[in-house]
């Protein structure tokens, strides 16, 4: 409650303080807001912002269920770790968006490589989480397992995933503004839709009322995105809340 009065405040500050502006590259408010209602809510601007919602969907969806199965894999086979962890290290030092003329060539100029973007840039910290949370099971749950006869498929789902889910839900809260980051940057370069292509667009044509705009709805998207998430984490970690004793917030 107190969050939303200090960010309403803040949005009633910004709007008076720039009512007057006659600044070009601090456009008023009400400007910047009546842009953003006509272009990507009510106008043709909604369709650019379905291509990028689309493919950040696809993108953080496929890094995350990537994440999670080989974080799996690497946190529980030491062998595996050991092979995997030296050529990893060496991927994740390289940032995803330096990884944008690479994909180009393999995937070309389509969704596809924004999404192998998007998926590889959400990757590396489910991945790194999940490896922390296997690793971190203590031996008296893998001795209690196999003293009952629980093996396999089994002792992952009822046993394994859900001691790693905390890690794995601190992992994802990190991956989903990355998403956000680097579904925009890789529509910077040779797209002709997207938010990325319009803020690049607004840009060259140094429309400084839509480069706000722009701003303004990659950090809706963010609060919303991350409240979503938050409502998902709660029902997901119920169960761990009640343990330690913890008030759900």
């Amino acid at each position: 409650m107190l969050g939303m009065l200090g960010a309403l405040s803040a949005i009633a500050i910004w709007w008076f303080a720039s009512s007057s502006s006659n600044q070009i590259y601090f456009p008023p408010l009400p400007d910047v807001s009546t842009s953003v209602w006509e272009y990507w809510l009510a106008g043709e601007g909604r369709s650019n912002l379905t291509s990028s919602l689309t493919n950040l969907a696809i993108g953080l969806g496929c890094g995350i269920v990537a994440g999670i199965v080989v974080g799996l894999i690497i946190g529980q086979i030491r062998l595996v770790r050991t092979g995997l962890t030296p050529p990893f290290e060496f991927i994740r030092a390289i940032p995803a968006t330096a990884l944008i003329p690479f994909a180009m060539v393999i995937f070309g100029l389509g969704d596809s490589m924004k999404i192998f973007i998007i998926a590889l840039g959400t990757f590396f910290p489910v991945l790194l989480n999940v490896i922390d949370g296997a690793r971190s099971i203590p031996r008296e749950s893998h001795d209690t397992a196999r003293s009952f006869g629980i093996t396999g498929l089994t002792k992952q789902l009822n046993v394994v995933l859900p001691a790693v889910t905390p890690r794995a839900v601190a992992g994802i809260t990190v991956a989903i503004p990355l998403s956000l980051v680097l579904v925009v940057t890789s529509e910077m370069t040779g797209s002709s839709e997207g938010i990325g292509y319009f803020l690049v667009t607004a840009q060259n044509s140094f429309n400084q009322t839509a480069v706000w705009g722009v701003i303004i709805i990659l950090g809706l998207l963010g609060t919303v995105l991350t409240s979503i998430f938050g409502l998902i984490e709660r029902r997901l970690l119920a169960w761990d809340r009640g343990l330690n004793g913890r008030d759900q917030l």
